[in-house]
């Protein structure tokens, strides 16, 4: 069984920094792109930021210049760097991996979100 699971979350300050991680585990062949999304109560899942194999990535609009993501391939990890956070980034954040399971079969691992909340 493959897992994901999210770590960071806090509350933070208008204006302040928070980073975020994701590992993934279990049993996979290999790993795709890994992503960020994020949810508010009663609202969609919406779009963060992606990055690829070679470390290519993009970012939602709303969080282009404030938001990182990068990605440790030797310990299955993915991060994201939030800076400059406002209220509006409020949610709870979701990281999804894409991998291959071993019949080689590619798959969307989902962790259990972890809570960001930006308040003064």
């Amino acid at each position: 069984q493959v897992q994901v699971v999210e770590s960071g979350g806090d509350l933070v300050q208008p204006g302040g920094s928070l980073r975020l991680s994701c590992g993934i585990s279990g049993n996979f062949l290999s790993i795709g792109d890994m992503k960020w999304w994020r949810q508010v109560p009663g609202g969609q899942r919406d779009f963060v930021a992606t990055i690829g194999l070679n470390g290519d990535h993009y970012y939602d609009e709303a969080v282009k210049g404030r938001f990182t993501i990068s990605r440790d391939s030797t310990k299955n990890m993915v991060y994201l760097q939030m800076n400059s956070l406002d209220p509006e980034d409020t949610a709870v954040y979701y990281c999804n991996v894409r991998y291959r399971d071993p019949a080689y079969i590619w798959r969307d691992g989902w962790g259990q979100g972890t809570q960001v909340t930006v308040s003064s």
